[in-house]
């Protein structure tokens, strides 16, 4: 499925009061009005009509068995093979995206949900219909697919998709074997859907009472509100009482994140690759030695890492840092509120460097209802860019609540958003869907842009301050805390391959002990308390197979080729936005060196590195003014 996860003028809008007042946004969402709804009638006007456009590809698939035993025949043969299975695929996933994104909006509705168990299945039942493709097109010479491509300009949008074939010949099986494989798919999204209607729809979640609020349920929109509480012992009761709550059905929750495991390995041992990292990252192409290699030199800089931690502690003025510290407001009297209309300013100003057509496609998304913007009950938690209706426009999913996070947040979702529609408008649809090792920079790109914009806004000094550190916070999420997951991600799939049983106790062990190595534990750097030992529980990119590493590549992309087009290097803009509406038509690793990024080194880790010690240094400096 095209889809990208699947991710926010002046001092005016900082608001000089005590941390968070209460969680009052409303929840019912017929009291929200629509503007703040996405429209997904522009995908289709009713249910009827995407039922009406099920049925007409549930019959298209059938006509796919025509073109079985035919690929070799002749480039005309092999071209209209290829040109109708594009088009079914194309049309299935925008039959998916709206009873995907239907079921988001309240994960409570079994109509919807049934929508989408319905794709998922036909999703299957598709790929097994079509499963002779790349073995027939492997059985072709190499020589005679360089000639049909020579014969027939047609095929020039496949250039890259035969390339890959035949690069993946040794893990290719034969028509039989990839029928099995991709009948598998109808078992294969069970973990996920399986943890997300209980983590989303089914969960317990326990009630809290606040210093300053009347007891509430604290799910996850609501933890990650108070997590930030100003009131140290009302953030430590958040947190003990969320995890905690999450660690009594730690055997659930580790059933299915091993079910999830044991697919991936599955899929890996069918493909005939030496673990499921390497089958992951082997789909873009990309070497394992990058993923080790993003674990291994962040490791080498938690001393960075640590250095911020100890700064946190020192600005917050606590005698010991716990981890549940870590979401506070750093300075105190200075809590960064903006609502909707605010923070779309704010963005759309930091996005002027990249141009008038750019801002101009923000405008849309922020008027057009292409957004489903505030938390309500039942609806899918986080944030995501879906791009996946190809002719229409990517959708974008939040849960806004007001704060400067929530602003990035926005900023980074448009990021994708700009991304999917630029690749859709560019690209033809075999070519328009991006690769995921690429689909985190545009996303942090429009961060670093929207930081940079504050700062240049704000002059007081404990703003600024803030500001500062919010965007070590960034760091810290993105880089630190993604790899973090990344290494916990390897470690449980290496155990598992070695056939180590994978119990919630065991997850909550492997947890707490790379946690603490990365915060500095045991250095006295940052407490981590007990309950955080289920964590991993409630992150759902743990069943994405190896996505969260590219959240810390992509970042320290992001971080150098928007330092160039800050600094108004015109044709390094001209490279980026080409980038955006590259698609996939090359690997990711060329298409970020195109850009002007090298991801086989460790220069892009090296540089923000640099960046992040430089902030320190600024954020001592106005310290020591405020102090004087």
């Amino acid at each position: 499925m095209h889809m990208a996860a699947k991710i926010v003028v002046t001092a005016v809008g900082i608001a000089l009061a005590a941390a968070s007042t209460g969680y009052s946004q409303e929840r019912d969402r017929t009291k929200i009005a629509d503007k703040y709804k996405w429209k997904l009638s522009d995908i289709y006007s009713s249910d009827d009509a995407w039922r009406k456009e099920k049925v007409k590809l549930v019959a298209a698939i059938e006509t796919m068995e025509q073109y079985r035993g035919t690929l070799s025949r002749s480039a005309q043969a092999l071209l209209a093979c290829l040109n109708a299975s594009t088009e079914l695929s194309k049309e299935y996933s925008r039959l998916y995206v709206y009873a995907s994104m239907n079921s988001d909006t309240d994960t409570r509705d079994s109509k919807y949900l049934a929508m989408e168990q319905e794709m998922s299945q036909l999703g299957s039942d598709f790929g097994a219909k079509t499963a002779y493709i790349e073995p027939e097109i492997l059985a072709i010479d190499q020589k005679v697919i360089d000639g049909y491509l020579k014969q027939e300009k047609g095929l020039e949008i496949y250039r890259h998709y035969l390339g890959d074939i035949l690069r993946r010949k040794t893990h290719t099986g034969t028509s039989g074997e990839e029928k099995i494989i991709a009948d598998a798919g109808l078992m294969a999204d069970a973990p996920n859907t399986i943890f997300g209607i209980f983590a989303d729809a089914d969960f317990p979640y326990a009630d809290v009472k606040l210093s300053a609020d009347s007891t509430l349920k604290l799910d996850k929109p609501a933890f990650n509100f108070y997590r930030g509480s100003a009131n140290r012992a009302d953030r430590k009761k958040v947190f003990s009482t969320y995890f905690s709550r999450l660690n009594d059905y730690r055997r659930t929750f580790g059933a299915e994140l091993n079910a999830q495991i044991k697919k991936d390995m599955f899929y890996a041992r069918a493909r005939q690759y030496p673990s499921s990292l390497e089958s992951a990252l082997d789909a873009n192409n990309i070497p394992a030695a990058v993923y080790h290699s993003l674990v291994d030199n962040v490791n080498k800089n938690l001393s960075t890492f640590h250095r911020y931690l100890k700064l946190r502690k020192r600005i917050l003025g606590v005698d010991t840092l716990h981890y549940y510290d870590l979401y506070a407001p750093l300075v105190a009297g200075v809590e960064l509120k903006y609502p909707i209309e605010e923070s779309e300013k704010n963005i759309l100003a930091s996005l002027a460097p990249l141009g008038t057509q750019y801002t101009a496609t923000i405008k849309k998304a922020l008027d057009e209802r292409w957004i489903d913007l505030y938390p309500t009950e039942g609806k899918r938690s986080g944030a995501y860019s879906n791009g996946g209706a190809y002719d229409v426009h990517p959708f974008m999913l939040l849960n806004y609540n007001g704060k400067y996070d929530d602003m990035s947040t926005l900023a980074h979702e448009l990021g994708h958003t700009m991304q999917s529609y630029f690749s859709n408008k560019t690209q033809p649809y075999a070519t328009a869907n991006y690769p995921i090792f690429v689909a985190e920079v545009a996303s942090t790109f429009n961060e670093a842009l929207l930081i940079d914009h504050m700062l240049k806004t704000i002059k007081d000094k404990k703003a600024r301050l803030s500001l500062l550190g919010n965007y070590l916070e960034n760091i810290k999420g993105t880089v630190f805390r993604q790899t973090q997951f990344a290494e916990f991600e390897m470690t449980i799939h290496e155990m598992a391959e070695k056939g180590e049983p994978l119990t919630g106790d065991r997850l909550n062990e492997v947890y707490a002990e790379i946690t603490k190595r990365y915060y500095g534990h045991d250095q006295g750097v940052c407490i981590v308390d007990d309950e955080i030992k289920s964590e991993w529980s409630h992150v759902p990119h743990f069943y994405y197979n190896f996505y969260l590493y590219q959240y810390a590549t992509s970042f320290t992309a992001s971080a150098a080729l928007s330092e160039l087009v800050l600094a108004g290097d015109k044709n390094a803009t001209k490279r980026y936005l080409e980038f955006l509406s590259a698609g996939g038509s090359e690997y990711p690793i060329e298409l970020l060196k195109k850009a002007g990024v090298d991801m086989t080194t460790s220069l892009p880790l090296e540089l923000t590195m640099k960046k992040m010690n430089h902030v320190m240094d600024e954020m001592e400096q106005i310290l020591g003014e405020m102090k004087k």
